[in-house]
């Protein structure tokens, strides 16, 4: 059998508002490409990129979502496996930063208690545009606990800080990747009452 080319495999979700580049920020990620002319996401699109952290080959399953409406039965069955999400709005589009509160909230029902989320608050580079300050942005982050970043997509800030801290984050809490490991059966030391060798 083919040995496997990566150590982990995670598997990330943009989601946000329809426009807010969630696919170009997928693009510059995985193929250091931009391009304007993109069409809305139907339903849901994924890349794969493979990524080195702390020696471990990381395989990043990256899952695309569509942001209108009509497609939200389809794409919130994928935040159940998801272990990062990234939840995106526009600088210079306030409907998309106030529907932050309702993203957050489709988080909590649908995907897992402990999965790590970071609020992106994308085309940075439109700062003539700009009709929400980095301030806020950080601000409602703080408030609810998540990491946050300005990035573009098409100057390409941030986007692959984004996906490396968010691995990061998940990595922390993979069992088995902390020096020394924590589980190891405890060392048997002739078999007293209560010691026994190897308990798991």
């Amino acid at each position: 059998m083919a040995k496997k080319s990566y150590d982990l495999l995670f598997k990330l979700l943009l989601i946000g508002d329809s426009g807010v580049g969630k696919t170009c920020i997928l693009f510059r990620f995985s193929d250091d490409a931009f391009n304007t002319t993109f069409i809305s996401t139907i339903g849901i699109d994924f890349k794969i990129k493979t990524i080195e952290l702390r020696g471990k080959k990381i395989k990043l399953q990256i899952w695309d979502t569509a942001g209108q409406e009509r497609f939200h039965t389809i794409t919130t069955s994928y935040y159940r496996g998801a272990m990062g999400i990234m939840l995106v709005y526009d600088i210079a589009n306030a409907k998309s930063f106030d529907n932050i509160a309702k993203w957050l909230r489709t988080i909590q029902e649908h995907a897992n208690t402990d999965v790590e989320k970071m609020i992106l608050g994308n085309k940075c580079d439109m700062e003539d545009k700009r009709v929400i300050s980095k301030e806020r942005g950080e601000a409602i982050a703080k408030e609810n606990g998540v990491r946050f970043l300005e990035t573009s997509a098409k100057t390409n800030v941030n986007i692959d800080r984004a996906f490396m801290e968010l691995s990061e984050c998940i990595l922390e809490k993979t069992p088995g990747i902390q020096e020394p490991p924590q589980n190891l059966p405890p060392i048997n030391q002739g078999n007293g009452p209560g010691q026994r060798c190897c308990t798991n």
